[in-house]
């Protein structure tokens, strides 16, 4: 080994080296309390869907010689049961609520309110998010600078933009935690039943041609799943087989009825021409998928739970957990990317979807698409990393690493910076403790935000995926997820807990 290697190289050793060291005493401080077997089933579950979208796509070019993209599925009915395995997005659902129950029960019993967790849940969603958009909008901006037709640049957004639909989903379970989980406490297992049969109704009036009757199942399927997560949490639904083998079996058994004696489609994605969709909005037949799965999660427990007790996988599964939510937004970037310098380089494999050539192409697709996620998660995942550090340490469905490397020094902003930071944070600082202050305003602010956060990346999803835009994202779309972000950006900057600090002793809650 040469003596004279560049010194940048060294530093980038060094950093790793940290990196991994960091990562390996995060592991080893895991409390005993944790339940590892959540964090692995995320992960698992978002990697699922990274490697279903990179798989299932067919990329080839239209009767003008341009690129166009779609789902392998309609060709591929011999793949439709293996969605079933594949559709993991109830088991994500289910952990989220475990997930959020325990930290939302924790922020009380700290003295927290509802405003205050759902606030700093916010950060932890919003920076990524945030970082992806404002990317794709300034691409889109530099490729309008240089004469791109809106159409096709709003068609790339489009695709990379696709993760986004299910964050709406999400972002608005989080904001129904609190109050669902009220419900819960009151009524428990009786709550997901109740959600079922409004999802069954919801199928009724689909079948009976009125869809738009049906537009509650977007809500009422998932939270249906998220409940659950509410009862492994509370112990309600332990990991025992008597409690197990009933949700599996039985959802197995509701799955083969409604898709083989019912009308609902064998595939839990979607695929043009089916008379239903199970996916969108969630049917009876995706909630016995969810049965089944949540059944053979919890008959899994106790065996994956003591392998977690392995320094090595559980350092994998923290490693991969820190960055999640980076690979979920960027992936689907990463293919776009893959797909045009292929199609630069005049190499882009174009075969029938189900041939040969295609199956074959899918293992040098997934190894390009991987090195192509690589960087940007290495840019991007720092963003995440940031937000774990300063979320609440108290989130058990989140690892919160350190932002930088230990013994890593922060670079210093230049003095106009710092000037201008501080002449901006000063008053956004006084604002944000005025609503910490008062915990009704602060909880209606932050609705207000999140409102804003989902109705744009709503309006983002429903814009056809050619409509010429500029920014790529509908403008007014754009300027209301900004302003949402940050409205809730404003109340992160100001706890009740620094309130406390900066009045008067005397003046102080007890």
């Amino acid at each position: 080994m040469s003596p004279h290697r560049p010194e940048g190289a060294l530093e980038e050793m060094d950093d790793m080296g940290a990196a991994l060291r960091g990562l390996r005493r995060l592991a080893e401080q895991t409390p005993p309390s944790r339940e590892r077997f959540a964090d692995l089933l995320r992960g698992l579950s978002i990697l699922a869907v990274v490697l279903g979208h990179w798989l299932v796509t067919v990329v080839g070019y239209d009767e003008h010689s341009e690129l166009v993209g779609r789902s392998a599925l309609p060709d591929l009915p011999w793949a439709h049961p293996l969605t079933w395995l594949f559709q993991v997005v109830p088991v994500f659902c289910f952990v989220g609520g475990y997930a959020n129950a325990v930290s939302l029960t924790r922020h009380r019993d700290r003295g927290g309110d509802a405003a205050g967790w759902l606030v700093n849940r916010s950060g932890r969603l919003l920076r990524p998010t945030t970082a992806l958009i404002l990317v794709m909008a300034g691409g889109a901006f530099a490729a309008h600078l240089l004469g791109a037709d809106p159409a096709r640049v709003r068609l790339v957004v489009w695709f990379a933009s696709i993760p986004l639909w299910f964050l709406v989903v999400y972002l608005v379970l989080v904001v129904l935690t609190p109050l669902m989980y009220a419900l819960h406490l009151r009524y428990g297992l009786w709550v997901p039943p109740a959600l079922v049969c409004l999802v069954a109704l919801g199928d009724v009036a689909r079948l009976l041609g009125a869809p738009s009757l049906s537009l509650g199942n977007y809500l009422f399927g998932w939270l249906a799943v998220y409940q659950m997560g509410f009862a492994w949490r509370d112990g309600l639904l332990p990991a025992r087989p008597r409690v197990a083998a009933p949700l599996l079996l039985g959802g197995v058994g509701a799955l083969l009825l409604f898709t083989l004696a019912g009308p609902y489609p064998v595939s839990m994605l979607n695929v043009p021409g089916e008379r239903l969709h199970n996916m969108s909005p969630p049917s009876l037949a995706l909630l016995a998928v969810a049965s089944a799965q949540i059944g053979a999660v919890l008959l899994l427990r106790d065996r994956a739970a003591r392998w977690l007790r392995g320094t090595r996988p559980w350092t994998v599964v923290v490693a991969v957990n820190t960055v999640i939510l980076t690979i979920f937004l960027w992936h689907v970037t990463a293919a776009v990317l893959v797909v045009f310098a292929l199609h630069l380089a005049g190499v882009l494999p174009v075969y029938a979807a189900g041939s040969a050539g295609w199956l074959a192409w899918r293992i040098p697709l997934l190894l390009l698409c991987g090195l192509a996620l690589a960087p940007l998660v290495a840019v991007f995942g720092r963003i995440e990393v940031r937000g774990a550090r300063r979320a609440v340490a108290d989130a058990p469905g989140t690892v919160a690493p350190s932002a930088r490397c230990p013994g890593q020094r922060a670079p210093a902003a230049p003095p106009t910076t710092r000037l201008g930071l501080a002449l901006v944070a000063r008053p956004v600082a006084r604002l944000g403790l005025a609503l910490a202050a008062h915990p009704v305003a602060r909880l209606g602010v932050a609705l207000a935000g999140f409102a804003g956060v989902v109705v744009a990346l709503l309006d983002n999803s429903l814009l056809p995926s050619t409509a010429p835009a500029v920014l790529g994202l509908p403008t007014p779309a754009l300027v209301t997820y900004l302003a949402g972000a940050a409205i809730l950006r404003l109340l992160r900057s100001a706890s009740p807990g620094d309130v406390a600090r900066r009045s008067p002793a005397g003046s102080r809650p007890r």
